[in-house]
C-alpha cells in the first residue's frame, strides 16, 4: 500500500479534499494544470509555495487511483 507524505486529507481544509501539504491547494487543481499542458516549471513559478516533490507525489497519487477503479466506456 502506498503512503503519501505530501498529500493530506483534513475535513477542516478545503472540504476534506486531498490537498498538497495541508495547504488550500487541492491535488485535483494541480493535476488539472498538468492536464491542461502547464509545465512543471510554470506551475512552480506561479505557485511559489509548491515544490517539485509535490508534483511528483500528485502524479503518483493519481496513478494509484487509476489502478484501483475500472471505468467502462460506452461504445
Amino acid at each position: 500500500m502506498l503512503t503519501f507524505s505530501r498529500i493530506t486529507v483534513n475535513p477542516n481544509v478545503f472540504g476534506g479534499k486531498p490537498c498538497i501539504r495541508n495547504l488550500r491547494f487541492p491535488v485535483s487543481r494541480l493535476l488539472g494544470l498538468l492536464a491542461a499542458g502547464e509545465t512543471r516549471d510554470s506551475i512552480l513559478k506561479a505557485y511559489r509555495y509548491l515544490e517539485s516533490a509535490d508534483i511528483d507525489e500528485a502524479l503518483e497519487y493519481a496513478s494509484s487511483l487509476a489502478e484501483e477503479q475500472v471505468i467502462e466506456f460506452a461504445e
